[in-house]
């Protein structure tokens, strides 16, 4: 363990001081302790480098809200114990970590295993959702419905000390550091980029996996030119700790064969028995490449028009975005652009105010002008810029004194629906 500062990680060794590093990466809202079934084996072959984010595992909480960030800590952290070149595995957003690490810096990783991971984790709505009711209600919501995006309901119900160690990881994490964490995961997309992974990689997926299943798995394989996609019957997202066995044999195998030609190391024999069904090995060239669609950027008359564009849908979030585009036609386009461009790209992309402050002006512009048809989107803007439901009351109350009774009744009104909306924890 070493002091951890705000530009390194927590972090731990297992195995010979003197073997290659393989560095093994967390999912979000769990710990180091997420990969304990597979040390005991690894550390035979490698020295493991185990990390926890921010504000997970007891880790200090120094947030980082994009995957760049997380990876830049990881690499500082392994500068200071003089860690240069190594493997990479990782979970989920640890994953996205390993693909981020391979693409900026491919001199440094020797071989990659993605777990349970996507080049787009699902839809930037969902991961900015999850930070207001995270905001809103505190962690326990999450930590609650944790298990049911982790495991199978069999394993689940089979192995309840598992499934209570998992809900505490969540329950333990700062909130602060897990919503940072979800608007990386909102803002990761490398869909376009995964041509330019050039190291050998392991793309692992539970066969029943929810969250990032195996068309994402199938996606990363299509796009990453030096890829094999693993399938684990039985597992959902944890796999590695609902079938520690079979990922174990999976890494072994990967890291042995993959590795050796880029590190100088002794290859490690397949595990015995590694030939079994449980989990079969795909080859790049057998899947479809109609399975990777990268999407097309926006064309704009200058750079203001995309930034005021990335702005827009951070802020009010992609299905606005998408039905305000949808629902443009000729007549409208031009407006449509300059909305972007001035509003989006000059005025909300300025400086001297952070979006909190921003949405608090927003807010209350909306009703002294009386326009509280509007009101509702600039809400749920401010829910996703980090205003708490109290403090948008303020906000309302304060428009009280200086835009009048009726005006602040009906938008505390409209308030109060969306808030109640869009704070409410999964059923």
């Amino acid at each position: 363990m070493s002091e951890t500062l705000p530009n390194t990680m927590q972090y731990r060794f297992d195995g010979p001081e003197d073997a290659p590093v393989l560095v093994i990466g967390p999912s979000l809202g769990t710990t180091w302790h997420m990969w304990d079934r597979q040390i005991p084996e690894l550390s035979k072959h490698w020295r493991i480098f185990r990390y926890d984010l921010p504000g997970h595992g007891g880790a200090p909480a120094h947030p980082a809200s994009a995957v760049t960030d997380l990876a830049d800590r990881l690499l500082a952290t392994l500068d200071s114990v003089g860690v240069q070149r190594f493997g990479y595995a990782g979970c989920s957003i640890g994953g996205a970590v390993g693909a981020d690490l391979a693409l900026r810096h491919p001199h440094r990783v020797a071989a990659l295993a993605l777990v349970a991971a996507s080049p787009r984790f699902g839809t930037a709505d969902e991961f900015r959702q999850r930070g207001v009711i995270v905001r809103s209600n505190g962690l326990e919501p999450i930590a609650r419905t944790s298990p049911e995006r982790w495991f199978t309901p069999g394993f689940a119900a089979a192995q309840p000390a598992i499934v209570e160690w998992a809900v505490q990881m969540v329950r333990t994490t700062d909130p602060g550091c897990y919503i940072a964490s979800c608007e990386a995961l909102a803002a990761f997309d490398i869909r376009a980029e995964l041509p330019r992974i050039g190291v050998p990689t392991l793309v692992l997926v539970g066969a029943e996996d929810e969250v990032t299943g195996p068309a994402e798995a199938r996606t990363l394989v299509a796009g990453i030119p030096d890829a094999r996609l693993a399938l684990v019957p039985g597992a959902s997202h944890l796999a590695p700790v609902e079938q520690p066995a079979a990922v174990t044999d999976l890494l072994l195998m990967h890291f042995s064969t993959a590795w050796q030609d880029t590190l100088a190391s002794t290859p490690v024999p397949p595990p015995p028995g590694f030939a079994a069904p449980f989990a079969p090995v795909v080859p790049v060239a057998e899947i479809a490449p109609a399975a990777y669609l990268p999407d097309a950027s926006p064309a704009g008359p200058d750079d203001r028009y995309d930034r005021g564009m990335k702005v827009r849908r951070e802020v009010l979030g992609d299905a606005h975005v998408d039905a305000a585009s949808a629902a443009s036609d000729g007549f409208t386009d031009d407006f449509q652009e300059l909305l972007t461009r001035y509003a989006w790209g000059e005025v909300w992309s300025r400086e001297g105010l952070d979006r909190r402050a921003r949405s608090c002006v927003s807010l209350t512009a909306v009703v002294a002008s009386g326009h509280l048809g509007g009101l509702a989107q600039h809400v749920r803007a401010a829910l996703r810029n980090g205003l708490t439901p109290v403090e948008i009351k303020e906000v309302l109350l304060q428009t009280a004194v200086y835009c009048g009774i009726p005006a602040a009744g009906a938008a505390f009104e409209i308030a109060q629906s969306v808030i109640q909306e869009e704070t409410t924890p999964p059923a």
